[in-house]
C-alpha cells in the first residue's frame, strides 16, 4: 500500500538525481580511452546536441533527449560518453581490448574522422589514456618514460590507496594529445572509471583555470596605470582647492568608469578560474595518491606549476576590486568637497543678492519720497492757481492760506496713494 504523504516539492527528484549525474564508466584492462574537451560557451543547447544526435543516427542508437547533460552508449566499434558543461563539452571514446601496445591503437581511431572534424568548438584538452594491468613489482618507470613518453620526466603516483598507479608527462604531442597511463593493480571496474575521469578532469580543469592568466597579464599594466592616475588625483586633491576640483572630479569619474568596465569584463573569468582551480584540487584529493619514489606527484606538480598562476590571477582580481573601492571612496570625498564649495558659492551669491535687494529697497524708498514731493508740488500748484482764480472772481478766499493748508493734506493723500500702488504691485514687500 502506497503511503499517503504530503505534496512533493517539484524540484525534489531533479535535485536528488543531480547526485547521480555524470556517472563514471566501468573500465577493465586493457582498454584505450580518448578524451576531448571542446570550449564552446557561446553555443546554444541545440548546437551542443547536434553532433551527438548525428553520431547516434549514424550507428542506429536512439538519440538522447534535448535537455540531457550527459549521455553514454555502446555504438559497437567504441563506446561514447558525452557531457555538457557551462563552458565546454567533453567526449570520451572507449575501445576495449584495442590490441597492440599501449597508445598504439588509440580509441579516437575508431571514431568516424569526418564526424570528428565537424565537431563545434575549440579543443582545450585532448588526452589518450591507456588502461593496462601490471603487478607493482614489474614496473620500471624509467623504461615507461622512454617507451611511451619520449623520455620526459613523469608526473605520477599510486592511486586509490595503492590499488593502481597513474603516470603522465602532461605534454602535448605532435598529434595534439597528451598521454596518461593507468596501471591497474587491483582496481575494480568502477574504480578504474573514476580514476580515468579524475585524471582527464585534472587535465581539462587545469587548462580552463589558466584561461584567466592571459587576462591577468593584459589587465595588470592597465591596473598600474590606473593606480598611478588615482595617486596623481589624490595628490592634486591635497593641494588644489577651489576652481580646479571640478576638473579633478571629471578625471576621477572617467577613471572610475574605466575601472568598473574592466572589472565587469574580467570578473567572470577570474571567478571561473578560481572555481576550476578548486575542482583540480578536489580531483587530486579524490585520487588518494601516494608517492612513487623518484616521481613528482600530481599535487606537487599543480602546487609548483598551476598555483603560482592562480595566485597571480587572484592578486590581479583582488587589486582590481580594491582599486575600484578606493576610486569610489575618493570620488565620494571629492564630490563632497565640490558640493561644499558649491554651497559656499551659492551662499556668497545669496548674500550678494540680499545686499542688492536692500540697496534696491532704499533706492525705491528714496524714489517714493521724491515722487510724493514732486506730485505734491504740482497738485498744490494747481490748487494755488484755482484759489487765485476764485479770489479774482470775488470769492472770499486767500490763495496763500489755501495753498498753505493744502500742502500737508495733499502730501498725505499722495503718500497714501503711492503706498497703496506699491502694495498692489508688490504684495510680498507688504508682507515683509
Amino acid at each position: 500500500m502506497t503511503p499517503q504523504i504530503p505534496q512533493v516539492h517539484p524540484n525534489r527528484r531533479t535535485l536528488n538525481d543531480e547526485a547521480h549525474a555524470r556517472p563514471s564508466e566501468a573500465l577493465s584492462p586493457p582498454c584505450a580511452i580518448s578524451f576531448l574537451a571542446l570550449f564552446n560557451a557561446s553555443r546554444s543547447r541545440e548546437q551542443h546536441m547536434a553532433p551527438l544526435a548525428q553520431l547516434c543516427r549514424r550507428y542506429g542508437v536512439p538519440e538522447p533527449p534535448s535537455d540531457t547533460i550527459h549521455f553514454s552508449s555502446d555504438l559497437g566499434p567504441f563506446r561514447v560518453k558525452w557531457e555538457r558543461h557551462t563552458e565546454f563539452t567533453r567526449y570520451k571514446f572507449i575501445v576495449a581490448n584495442p590490441g597492440g601496445a599501449p597508445f598504439e591503437r588509440p580509441a579516437i581511431g575508431a571514431v568516424p574522422q569526418d564526424w570528428l572534424s565537424s565537431l563545434p568548438g575549440q579543443i582545450v584538452a585532448a588526452a589518450e589514456i591507456a588502461h593496462i594491468r601490471m603487478d607493482q613489482g614489474d614496473i620500471e618507470y624509467d623504461a615507461l618514460s622512454a617507451r611511451y613518453f619520449s623520455g620526459h620526466s613523469l608526473v605520477g603516483a599510486l592511486v586509490a590507496e595503492g590499488a593502481g598507479a597513474a603516470v603522465t608527462d602532461l605534454r602535448i604531442r605532435e598529434d595534439g594529445f597528451s598521454r596518461f597511463l593507468l596501471i591497474d593493480h587491483a582496481l575494480s571496474p568502477r574504480q578504474a572509471g573514476r580514476m580515468v575521469q579524475r585524471l582527464v578532469e585534472i587535465d581539462a580543469y587545469r587548462i580552463l583555470a589558466l584561461f584567466a592568466l592571459p587576462v591577468a597579464r593584459e589587465v595588470l599594466p592597465r591596473l598600474l596605470e590606473a593606480e598611478a592616475e588615482l595617486a596623481a588625483i589624490s595628490a592634486a586633491m591635497s593641494i588644489e582647492q577651489g576652481p580646479e576640483e571640478p576638473q579633478l572630479l571629471d578625471r576621477l569619474t572617467r577613471l572610475e568608469a574605466q575601472i568598473q568596465h574592466r572589472h565587469f569584463e574580467t570578473a567572470s573569468r577570474f571567478s571561473a578560474a578560481d572555481a576550476y582551480y578548486r575542482l583540480v584540487q578536489a580531483r587530486i584529493d579524490e585520487l588518494r595518491e601516494s608517492r612513487i619514489l623518484g616521481l613528482q606527484t600530481f599535487r606537487e606538480f599543480i602546487d609548483r606549476r598551476l598555483a603560482p598562476a592562480m595566485s597571480t590571477c587572484a592578486s590581479v582580481s583582488s587589486r582590481q576590486e580594491k582599486l575600484s573601492l578606493r576610486v569610489g571612496q575618493t570620488t565620494q570625498l571629492l564630490s563632497t568637497r565640490v558640493e561644499v564649495a558649491t554651497q559656499r558659492q551659492t551662499q556668497t551669491l545669496l548674500e550678494s543678492m540680499n545686499r542688492r535687494a536692500r540697496l534696491q529697497l532704499r533706492l525705491q524708498q528714496t524714489v517714493e519720497g521724491l515722487s510724493v514731493a514732486a506730485i505734491t508740488y504740482y497738485v498744490v500748484g494747481l490748487i494755488a492757481v484755482i484759489a487765485r482764480g476764485l479770489a479774482s472772481g470775488g470769492v472770499a478766499v486767500k490763495p496763500e492760506v489755501v495753498t498753505a493748508v493744502s500742502v500737508p493734506l495733499v502730501a498725505t493723500v499722495v503718500a497714501l496713494g503711492v503706498r497703496r500702488v506699491r502694495r498692489a504691485f508688490a504684495p510680498e514687500d507688504h508682507a515683509d
